[in-house]
C-alpha cells in the first residue's frame, strides 16, 4: 500500500511519529506544516521532499526559506499557508496533529477538497462537531480517529453492521499525574509537577488535560460527533497502565475492547492504513509481563474538568467552543504559574455560563465564540 500524505503539525509528537511510521512502509509526503520549529522542519524537508512547507509564524517562515533555498520545496506561511498543505492535490489523506483551535479551518478545508482526514486534532471536532460531520457527509470523506481511545473504538466497531446494536462507548482514562490526589492536594500543584505524565509522552498541552481530565471530557464530545452517539451513551474507565485503549458494549452485553503497548505509533498507522493492518513499529503486547489491569472510576469531584466538559456538551451549540477556548487559554496561563491548577476548571465553568447554546451555521461563528472566551479568561486575572 502506497499512500501520499499531508501532515499538519509535523515536529509535535504525534507528527514526528507520523514520519515514523511513513518511513517504515515508504509513504511518501507531499506537504509538512508546523508552528515555528524550523530545525526539526528542515530535517524532514530533506528527509521526506515535500512539494510544501508550511510554518504558521511568519518570521520563522522567512527563516525557513533560507535554509531551503537550495531545494524545490515551496514555503508558505499563516493559516493560509496551513490550509494550503490541507488541500494538496497529490495528497491521499491530511493527517491533522496541530494542537488547538487552529486545527479547525485546515480540516475544514481539507473536507472540502474532498480528502479523508486522520484526525488527532480534537478540538476540531469538540468546538466545530456539526459543521465538520456535515461537510465530510456531503463531500464523502472519512474522519479516521488517531487518537488511541477513538481509534480503539474504531477498531471494535469494525464487526458491527449494526449501529443500533451498541449500547455505550467506554473510554479509557490513565487518570494522569494526580491519580487518587484529593481537590484539596491539588489546589498547589506546579505545572512541573502536572507535566510528569506516566504512561503517555505528549505535547504540554495535551498532558495538562490528562492532569486535569478535560482530555476526557474533549475526548467524549469528540466520540459523540464521530461514533454519532449522545453523551449519555459515553462513560469513562480509569485504567492506569494504558493498556486497554477503549471499550464497545453492546446490547447483549458482550463488550469488545482494543489492547496493545501505550504507543501511538498503532492508532496513527491504523488511520493511514485502514482498512489494511500492516506490520507495526512498535514492540508487542505481552500480557504476561503486565501481569494485572486496574479499572477506577472518575473522580469528578477531584477533577471537575471531565464533569464541565459533559455539561458543555449536553449543552450543544457554541458552549463546546467556549469550554474549550477557555481551556486553552487558562492552560497557557497555568503553564506560565500566572493561575493555580485548580483555576482552570474554574475559568471553563464561567465560561461555559457565559455563552448561549445556539446552534454554529459557520466556522466564523465557532471562531468567535473561541476569541470571547479566550478573553474572558484573560481579563479575568
Amino acid at each position: 500500500m502506497m499512500k501520499t500524505i499531508s501532515l499538519l503539525g509535523s515536529t509535535g509528537s504525534i507528527g514526528r511519529q507520523t514520519l515514523e511510521v511513513a518511513r517504515m512502509h515508504g509513504f511518501s509526503v507531499c506537504a509538512l506544516a508546523a508552528h515555528s520549529n524550523v530545525a526539526l522542519l528542515e530535517d524532514q524537508i530533506r528527509e521526506f521532499g515535500p512539494a510544501l512547507a508550511a510554518v504558521f509564524d511568519a518570521d520563522a517562515a522567512r527563516d525557513l526559506k533560507l535554509r531551503v533555498q537550495d531545494l524545490s520545496v515551496r514555503v508558505v506561511s499563516g493559516m493560509e499557508g496551513l490550509c494550503e498543505a490541507a488541500a494538496m492535490e497529490k495528497a491521499d489523506i491530511v493527517l491533522n496533529s496541530v494542537v488547538g483551535m487552529v486545527g479547525l479551518l485546515p480540516t475544514l478545508t481539507a473536507v472540502s477538497a474532498k480528502k479523508d482526514v486522520a484526525l488527532a486534532n480534537k478540538e476540531t471536532l469538540v468546538a466545530g462537531g456539526a459543521l465538520v460531520m456535515k461537510a465530510a457527509r456531503e463531500n464523502g470523506v472519512r474522519i479516521l480517529p488517531v487518537d488511541s481511545e477513538h481509534s480503539a473504538i474504531f477498531q471494535c466497531l469494525q464487526g458491527c453492521p449494526d449501529p443500533s446494536a451498541v449500547r455505550r462507548l467506554i473510554l479509557t482514562a490513565s487518570g494522569g499525574p494526580f491519580f487518587g490526589k484529593s481537590k484539596e492536594d491539588l489546589a498547589h500543584v506546579t505545572p512541573e509537577q502536572a507535566l510528569k505524565h506516566p504512561n503517555w509522552s505528549m505535547g504540554a498541552k495535551v498532558t495538562i488535560d490528562s492532569a486535569t481530565m478535560m482530555n476526557k471530557g474533549l475526548e467524549i464530545m469528540e466520540a459523540s460527533w464521530l461514533f454519532d452517539l449522545p453523551v449519555s451513551q459515553i462513560d469513562v474507565v480509569v485504567h492506569r497502565e494504558s493498556i486497554v485503549h477503549s471499550l464497545v458494549e453492546y446490547q447483549d452485553y458482550s463488550v469488545l475492547a482494543q489492547l496493545g503497548v501505550p504507543d501511538m505509533r498503532i492508532p496513527i498507522q491504523y488511520a493511514l492504513t485502514w482498512p489494511q493492518r500492516m506490520p507495526s513499529p512498535v514492540k508487542p503486547l505481552s500480557l504476561t509481563e503486565i501481569g494485572s489491569l486496574s479499572f477506577y472510576p472518575p473522580d469528578e469531584n477531584a477533577f471537575p474538568c471531565l464533569r464541565l466538559a459533559k455539561q458543555a456538551a449536553e449543552l450543544g451549540g457554541l458552549v463546546p467552543a467556549a469550554a474549550n477556548g477557555a481551556n486553552e487559554e487558562a492552560v497557557k496561563l497555568f503553564l506560565q504559574h500566572k493561575i493555580a491548577f485548580m483555576q482552570i476548571p474554574e475559568l471553563v465553568e464561567e465560561a461555559i455560563q457565559r455563552q448561549a447554546p445556539e446552534l454554529p451555521q459557520t466556522s466564523a461563528q465557532v471562531l468567535e465564540a473561541d476569541r470571547k472566551a479566550r478573553e474572558f479568561v484573560l481579563k479575568s486575572i
